[in-house]
């Protein structure tokens, strides 16, 4: 698997990209696929990964860990760290919505030099709820009002309870994930909205 910095590419131009190779309008069609593109986009979904804990050991002592984040076709991944089971990357991921029933993976593994990287566990999460928070447009609440909370079941990754707050005058959600597939780990990440001009929008 390839490492290094993440990639530099907008999510924008890769969801144009893969908008372009997967369809070929019909004849008379008149809309280019960048205006279908914005017509669908809802806006952008920004993920900073924060930092992991307690991460599982996959070298002698520690691991190389790096996150992978997916969401249908786009694919994104962080920076490795090196030797640390309790990472901090602080690393913003951003990624086109257009479907907000989509999940998001995480998914993180440790880097090899020469084998195969290692899995250390995976998680996922649902963005209707932070997508629900956004559609109130609140303006004027006090900072650091709680908008929406998500307890933590078997049907999500979540350890604690999450909130959907508005700080700053934007909405974010901080969630901290329990990895699963592996014997131990947890990812901390927060969401924000990027509202996009000439997009379908919310």
């Amino acid at each position: 698997m390839a490492t290094g910095s993440p990639k530099t590419e907008s999510p924008m131009r890769q969801d144009l990209q893969q908008e372009n190779s997967s369809s070929s309008p019909g004849v008379g069609h008149t809309d280019s696929p960048t205006h279908t593109v914005m017509e669908n986009l809802l806006g952008l979904l920004r993920i900073r990964i924060k930092r992991g804990l307690n991460l599982a050991v996959r070298d002698v002592r520690s691991s190389d860990p790096y996150v992978v984040v997916r969401m249908g076709s786009q694919r994104m991944k962080t920076r490795v760290i090196r030797k640390d089971i309790n990472p901090e990357w602080n690393e913003d991921l951003t990624l086109s919505v257009t479907d907000p029933e989509q999940p998001v993976f995480l998914e993180v593994y440790d880097h090899d030099t020469f084998s195969m990287d290692d899995s250390m566990g995976d998680a996922e999460f649902d963005i209707r709820p932070f997508v629900e928070a956004l559609k109130i447009h609140p303006t004027g609440l006090p900072n650091g009002t709680r908008i929406k909370t998500i307890q933590p079941c078997r049907s999500n990754c979540l350890v604690e309870e999450s909130s959907v707050v508005w700080r700053d005058g934007k909405i974010m959600q901080d969630m901290c994930l329990r990895l699963k597939n592996v014997e131990c780990g947890e990812l901390q990440v927060q969401l924000q909205w990027i509202d996009l001009p000439g997009s379908k929008g919310l």
